[in-house]
């Protein structure tokens, strides 16, 4: 599975992926995420990727050219689909991303900016528009991370232990539910217990527990 991420801001993603699960899953070739600036598609020397939008408003939207052109380079190596961040887009939920998954495709992840991106770019070059959410963020950036960040782990191996995307909040296993409270030890912390049923030992009952305390 292979993720091509089309940004103005590369640099927000070096953090994010050069640690914990994703890294691991990077450096075990379980995916493999490559990084474009858009930026470096612009075509006259101050390097400018926006412009004014025709009928007049506040803001800029991205052009054009740049856009194409990066996505034509992506598409070199990476045949998948173009997905672009959008308000517009259908709601990225566990259903939705294990949908996504299952196939072990590729894909292109167009971050957009400002006040989004020339309308021939979304019907020409995108294959789907998704959304993380009905809030407005000041790019595609945090909602291409959370793409990348949901889809790879439900990929076998990324995770340690296959239980535990199985057992994940609205996953399969638990019906779609949200998943059960859990606790470590101390048994007891500062006057508040752990439940007498999950110290007990007794599989069958911890089990009927954890379904009846499934949200």
């Amino acid at each position: 599975m292979k993720f091509t991420v089309l940004t103005l801001f590369p640099d927000m993603f070096k953090s994010y992926l050069g640690d914990s699960i994703l890294k691991r899953a990077i450096l075990k070739k379980l995916i493999k995420i490559e990084i474009l600036n858009i930026r470096d598609f612009a075509k006259d020397k101050h390097k400018q990727v926006d412009d004014t939008p025709y009928g007049g408003g506040a803001g800029m939207l991205l052009s054009c050219s740049p856009i194409f052109d990066a996505v034509e380079h992506a598409k070199k190596t990476n045949n998948g689909k173009v997905i672009f961040f959008s308000p517009h887009g259908k709601l990225l939920n566990q259903a939705k991303a294990r949908k996504l998954a299952k196939k072990d495709e590729d894909f292109i992840l167009l971050c957009g900016r400002y006040e989004g991106v020339d309308q021939r770019v979304v019907d020409a070059l995108v294959d789907e528009e998704i959304s993380i959410g009905n809030y407005v963020l000041t790019g595609g950036e945090l909602a291409a991370m959370v793409f990348v960040d949901v889809l790879s782990r439900l990929k076998q191996g990324v995770l340690g232990d296959k239980a535990s995307f199985e057992e994940d909040s609205f996953s399969l296993n638990l019906n779609g539910k949200k998943e059960y409270p859990q606790y470590t030890k101390p048994a007891v912390f500062r006057g508040m217990k752990v439940p007498e049923v999950l110290l007990s030992g007794n599989h069958a009952e911890i089990e009927k527990w954890k379904k009846r305390n499934l949200k």
